[in-house]
């Protein structure tokens, strides 16, 4: 299984960026995916998952700004960002959770992709 995250960009603050990520193999549609970011000198932090029907979970400080998305006839997944804040900022990481831990716990997840930055200025 390989993930490649895409959509890095440098945006102002208030603007809205996309990022996409593309999962090779056939197994797509049985995982839940999810999103997490890790700012300059702090640890990796969840963003976002959303499972295999589609039922989404969203950390407190994106909920209502991010939305996650997938289509698994393409084998990509999306994040949405709009209203981006500085505090955005970081590099931020696509995953497939294959491991039994809650949604929010990066050991659930078993495959990550590169990571793609997102930089947000004031």
């Amino acid at each position: 299984v390989q993930l490649q995250a895409s959509g890095e960009g440098l945006v102002q603050a208030g603007d809205s960026l996309g990022l996409s990520c593309a999962a090779s193999g056939r197994t797509f549609s049985n995982y839940d995916m999810g999103w997490f970011r890790q700012a300059p000198g702090k640890e990796r932090s969840f963003v976002a998952v959303i499972n295999r029907t589609g039922g989404t979970n969203y950390a407190d400080s994106v909920k209502g700004r991010f939305t996650i998305s997938r289509d698994s006839a393409k084998n990509t997944m999306y994040l949405q960002m709009n209203s981006l804040k500085p505090e955005d900022t970081a590099v931020y990481f696509c995953a497939r959770r294959g491991r039994a831990f809650i949604y929010y716990d990066q050991r659930g997840y078993d495959y990550w992709g590169q990571g793609t930055q997102v930089t947000v200025s004031s």
